[in-house]
């Protein structure tokens, strides 16, 4: 089956959640608060350049959360791949979590706010992110991507965020009490895929690879 002729214009997208950072470590509910890379997220974005290095793995642009972890990982990747400048764009950001941002998940499961959401448009706090409004956001952010002209893209982001982006390609919408898919995304690992606009068609070639830390994990 051809997904396209020779001249249609492709989009080559990867999506990577940004390396291990202190918030992570810490075990905490990081959402917009920033955190750096520990010296492991650092290992682990350099082990992920020295993989693309290996494979001859480039990309024409380069777009990345401006939140420490996520902007860390990008300027690691950029400088070994020898990558375009790194864009910035908010949109990308992880999910707003209200009172809750920075806490442990101890002291979160012990506070007298709940995270309990039974339906996808509504938010346990008026500060954080609902469900909904994550998936909008996502796909604005989506939409905006291929607004662009058509190429390799990276698009370095956040656990939350590429659920989402990953559920709006796939057509599915925000459950009720948590009950949509959920994809294991550790940090570093990535999902790759095809867009072919002239057809509307993605092609889904990996989601959640992160062999590169295989290594850093023994």
């Amino acid at each position: 089956m051809s997904w396209s002729s020779e001249n249609d214009p492709i989009f080559e997208i990867t999506f990577l959640r940004h390396g291990e950072s202190v918030g992570n470590f810490e075990n905490r509910m990081q959402g917009q608060k920033d955190y750096p890379l520990t010296p492991l997220g650092q290992k682990q974005a350099q082990a992920l350049a020295d993989r693309w290095l290996r494979t001859g793995t480039v990309f024409d642009f380069v777009i990345s959360s401006p939140l420490g972890r996520a902007s860390e990982t990008a300027q690691i990747l950029a400088k070994n791949l020898k990558l375009p400048e790194v864009e910035y764009d908010p949109i990308w950001m992880e999910r707003d979590m209200g009172v809750f941002s920075g806490q442990t998940f101890k002291e979160v499961k012990l506070s007298k706010k709940k995270l309990n959401h039974p339906n996808p448009f509504s938010s346990s706090d008026e500060s954080r992110e609902s469900d909904w409004s994550l998936y909008l956001r996502a796909c604005a952010a989506l939409h905006n991507l291929l607004l662009r002209p058509p190429g390799k893209y990276l698009v370095v982001t956040h656990g939350a965020l590429m659920n989402m982006l990953l559920l709006s390609i796939m057509g599915i919408s925000p459950q009720s009490n948590n009950e949509s898919p959920r994809f294991i995304l550790q940090n570093t690992s990535f999902a790759s895929f095809l867009y072919f606009p002239m057809q509307h068609k993605w092609r889904v070639n990996v989601i959640g690879d992160c062999s590169h830390i295989e290594s850093l994990q023994a």
